[in-house]
């Protein structure tokens, strides 16, 4: 029986620093396949610039998942090579499917300077010289003393560069391109040219360095049996690096069926098209636009159109690549989805027709200053593992009070009626294609039944704020 797919990013930004994240999802593996989750989005597991205190986005050394004594720890923030591998084994027994977080825009937490010729740019436009170029002391080697050649020999010099943000020996704070580079395009055009986010930028027109990607994301795949990744900061790489690294990594497992999305981060939609057109489509990208639109409503006050939630997102123009969310590690760390309408929002991403939702883990398991919604999301993963298949049809009517109807399919004959309110309570006249039938709410907000006429219309309800599930029973 086919499945809905449903991805949780199992980590944030605040999970203590302390190893236990790969031993508890193996503990938690069984019970969230059971929830309805499918797949987990699990954290960079490579050796960061901070050690084990590093969330992991300062990679250091992509080969040490957690192996080697280097930035004075053995283990990550999240645990050991070891631990990590018992808890994929643990995943994939659950039969969920793992994507790893990959950081292949910068490398960071250098073992040494190389003395190299630079020229400073404007932080504003990076296609602005901002004086001479002179010579500074970059944090561009890497050597790995800690792991020697294991796995490779590649060494990292200025060379495999095209900028850094530190010269070390005036500890001048600039953005400074380096030697006779150029920064790559295309890219985000913000800023000129965003080619730069920070710390030391691989230089994707280097031969050496996308050989040595190369060869790390295959080995990566055969030695964690992995299924997919995330990539970070896709706007601040050449775009035409991914479909040479995708193809390569797929081709060497062409039985896989390797997943693949995108932190593009820009509400801009024509943005994330060209993108998506950029790259044949050859990956999803998470729904910035969709996003902006949900927090924008849980900020008015029960003033938001909600007739324009879908308006410019990616679920409404390009659904089989979208995929959507309602929080992640960075947007939890500053403006967020509010609370009260995260239930509406969830509701949104996980029960319509189209796009590859993914749940938060702070969301569901609460985090230090953020209530758990675990409640109402194991409603709804529920309502989506067994009701939310077939013909869709929307009731995006009324600047408070919309909903959609799902009609079934043959395994999943059962069909729902799914209604939300930013404002007053309300109903809504819509045809669930079930003549005659009760239908009852599954998350519980509105008791009693609601039964459909002879030509399968119903009078469905929600209360204000509030989103209703009514399931056909």
């Amino acid at each position: 029986m086919a499945t809905n797919e449903t991805l949780m990013q199992y980590f944030h930004w605040d999970y203590p620093a302390d190893g236990t994240l790969w031993g508890e999802m193996a503990r938690n593996a069984p019970d969230l396949a059971r929830a309805g989750v499918t797949a987990l989005w699990l954290p960079s597991p490579c050796k960061a610039r901070e050690g084990y205190s590093d969330v992991g986005y300062g990679v250091y050394d992509l080969w040490d998942l957690g192996e080697f004594d280097q930035k004075e720890s053995v283990r990550t923030k999240y645990g050991t090579r070891v631990e990590l591998e018992g808890a994929i084994a643990a995943a994939h027994a659950a039969s969920l499917r793992i994507y790893l977080d990959v950081i292949l825009n910068h490398k960071a937490g250098a073992d040494a300077t190389d003395a190299v010729l630079a020229t400073p740019v404007s932080q504003d436009n990076r296609t602005i010289e901002i004086g001479p170029p002179r010579e500074i002391d970059a944090w561009t080697s890497f050597t790995f003393p800690g792991r020697g050649d294991v796995y490779s020999s590649f060494k990292w010099d200025w060379s495999h560069f095209d900028a850094v943000d530190y010269d070390q020996r005036t500890s001048a704070r600039e953005i400074f391109r380096l030697r006779d580079k150029v920064f790559e395009t295309p890219v985000d055009p913000e800023r000129g040219n965003f080619d730069y986010l920070m710390f030391a930028d691989l230089d994707m027109s280097n031969a050496g360095v996308r050989t040595e990607l190369n060869r790390w994301a295959e080995w990566l795949v055969r030695t964690l049996n992995i299924d997919g990744f995330r990539l970070d900061a896709v706007k601040h790489i050449r775009f035409s690096f991914f479909n040479e690294w995708l193809d390569a990594v797929r081709g060497a497992f062409p039985d896989r069926n390797l997943f693949a999305v995108g932190e593009y981060f820009s509400g801009n939609l024509a943005t994330l098209e060209w993108f998506i057109e950029q790259t044949g489509q050859r990956l999803s990208l998470f729904d910035f636009p969709l996003y902006f639109n949900l927090r924008a409503a849980s900020e008015s006050s029960g003033n938001f159109d909600m007739r324009n939630l879908l308006n410019d997102t990616l679920l409404a123009r390009s659904p089989t690549l979208a995929a959507t969310f309602i929080d992640n590690h960075d947007t939890y760390r500053e403006r967020t989805i509010q609370d009260w309408f995260k239930p509406l929002a969830y509701a949104l991403i996980l029960l319509r027709e189209g796009g590859q939702p993914c749940v938060f883990y702070p969301d569901y398991y609460g985090a230090p200053g953020r209530p758990s919604h675990r409640q109402i999301l194991d409603q709804l993963l529920q309502a989506r593992r067994d009701h939310a298949y077939g013909p869709q049809t929307d009731y995006f009517d009324h600047p408070d009070v919309v909903g959609w109807t799902r009609s079934g399919d043959a395994e999943h004959p059962r069909a729902i009626a799914v209604l939300l309110s930013d404002g007053p309570g309300g109903s809504k006249r819509m045809n669930a294609n079930r003549p005659n039938r009760n239908f009852t709410d599954a998350t519980g907000n509105v008791s009693g039944a609601i039964t459909t006429g002879a030509d399968g219309w119903g009078e469905f309800r929600c209360n204000g704020g509030s989103v209703s599930v009514w399931v056909e029973q």
